[in-house]
């Protein structure tokens, strides 16, 4: 029979905002008697473009651009009722988008 445990998946465009808030979690976790298996860095995904420069003479000239989609994933085992209270109260950066999973 396997534990109950949390996934929490966390992705943001910066990787310091991410980095950051990864921290507060974890610390979160430790402080109410939990325990956690990561940060798990995923793969990065980058979307690269290009951008004519003029829409009209210069057909060759180009910019180029790159946008990098940063990704971490943590595991919360050993859940205790203030885990779950206190994940809830958690504010974290408007630049960082948070999936939690609840495995059974």
């Amino acid at each position: 029979m396997e534990q109950d445990k949390i996934r929490i998946k966390l992705k943001s465009y910066d990787h310091k905002l991410l980095d950051q808030s990864v921290k507060q979690i974890v610390e979160t976790v430790k402080r109410t008697g939990s325990s956690v298996k990561g940060p798990i860095p995923l793969p990065t995904s980058r979307r690269r473009w290009a951008v004519l420069r003029s829409p009209h003479k210069f057909d060759q000239s180009r910019e180029h651009f790159e946008i990098r989609e940063f990704k971490r994933m943590l595991d919360i085992v050993k859940i205790t009722p203030q885990t779950i209270e206190s994940l809830m109260e958690i504010s974290l950066p408007a630049g960082v988008d948070i999936e939690v999973k609840m495995r059974g």
